[in-house]
């Protein structure tokens, strides 16, 4: 799975292009010179804040940090604006102005670190080794205040570097994010999803942090949401790893409408949301057949899932083909969902190649189920 990377208010414009006569020239004294002073300029900045920082009053501190974003958010280099800052020292009066007593202080420090974090991987890894975990984690904790927001965003954006991801994880990061994407603004529960995902990412047994009270939130979320939105394929790969526990699994089938939303998923979600909506629906299905087989069908899955066995991504396709499989009825009712399963595959196989071709790709379609369903019972023996 890929990681997300970051959560800022930060945007910039970048200065129209000159045409390719006009950029050869070489630069005239003049705009070297501007050049140069510019340069100097942003080094004096950068120095004067570190200092400032370092060991100006509260006050003075605080305005420092607001400094930091205006000049990363108002420039058109602020790649290297991020690393220039890091170098002249700022990271570490920051970080611990983040256990101010002075709220403005505290939203200031932690604001500034999240413009310095934004696309610059040592800027993360100075910032979590500076020990920024702590206070932020009591940030978390606070109710009534934007603060937790702004640390939501801030371990949305430190968990996209992976040597962070363990030690963001051994702080019980986790369960308190949970607790952000249940009752925070949506923005927070946006920043929370992605957060989680990251952090999931970071051990095979990411179940483990996860907290399954997530699990109706997350179903809402995703019935909101696009189902081919990059935000939809975080959220079915967080309900993917809650189904392959029991919890989870019981958290999933008491939220309201969860099989109907991960069916539509499957039909209307981009490739990655689709193969982990069939994962989610297989791993229910594997764990209680009996129990879940009814639900997926009442929930009209067999379009869906014919589909995502001709144009999902490979994984996608088995786990489609295999869930195809378990929810047809027991042998002595074979013979009936043999022929309403046929007239299914044919129909979806007249839409996707049309009617001269359909009887060949069907015939296809319903090798490649009995071959599954070959394999499942070779390995039951």
């Amino acid at each position: 799975m890929e990681e997300e990377d970051e959560s800022t208010d930060e945007h910039h414009h970048q200065p129209p292009q000159q045409p390719p006569h006009l950029s050869s020239q070489p630069p005239s004294s003049n705009q070297i010179n501007l050049s140069n002073h510019h340069t100097t300029t942003i080094n004096s900045q950068t120095t004067t804040i570190a200092e400032t920082l370092i060991n100006g009053d509260l006050q003075s501190q605080i305005q420092a940090a607001r400094e930091i974003r205006r000049i990363i958010r108002s420039s058109s280099s602020s790649t290297k604006l991020r690393s220039k800052f890091a170098v002249a020292g700022v990271i570490p009066p920051l970080v611990s102005l983040l256990s101010s007593f002075d709220v403005d202080a505290r939203e200031a420090a932690i604001v500034a670190l999240l413009n310095l974090a934004v696309r610059n991987e040592r800027n993360k890894l100075k910032i979590v080794t500076c020990g920024a975990i702590p206070p932020l984690v009591e940030l978390l904790k606070l109710q009534d205040s934007k603060l937790p927001e702004l640390a939501t965003a801030a371990f949305l954006t430190l968990s996209s570097a992976g040597a962070n991801k363990p030690v963001i994880t051994s702080f019980g990061v986790a369960p308190l994010l949970v607790k952000v994407l249940i009752s925070g603004s949506i923005q927070a529960k946006v920043d929370a999803v992605t957060a989680l995902y990251n952090l999931s990412t970071c051990t095979e047994a990411s179940s483990t942090i996860l907290n399954a009270t997530a699990v109706p939130t997350l179903i809402n979320l995703l019935r909101d949401c696009k189902k081919h939105s990059k935000f939809a394929e975080k959220t079915t790969a967080l309900l993917e790893i809650f189904s392959t526990t029991e919890e989870g699994r019981a958290a999933i089938l008491k939220s309201t409408g969860s099989i109907l939303t991960l069916v539509e998923t499957v039909e209307d979600g981009s490739r990655i949301s689709m193969e982990h909506a069939v994962g989610a629906l297989l791993t229910l299905c594997q764990s209680r057949r009996t129990e879940y087989r009814e639900l997926i069908l009442s929930q009209g899955a067999i379009p869906g899932l014919l589909r995502l066995t001709v144009e999902g991504t490979t994984k996608a396709q088995e786990r489609a083909r295999m869930l195809l499989d378990m929810l047809r009825e027991t042998p002595k009712e074979n013979r009936m969902t043999s022929s309403v399963l046929k007239e299914l595959v044919y129909d979806f196989a007249t839409k996707v190649d049309g009617g001269q071709n359909a009887p060949e790709t069907a015939q296809r379609l319903l090798q490649d189920m009995l071959h599954i369903r070959h394999q499942g019972n070779k390995h039951r023996e």
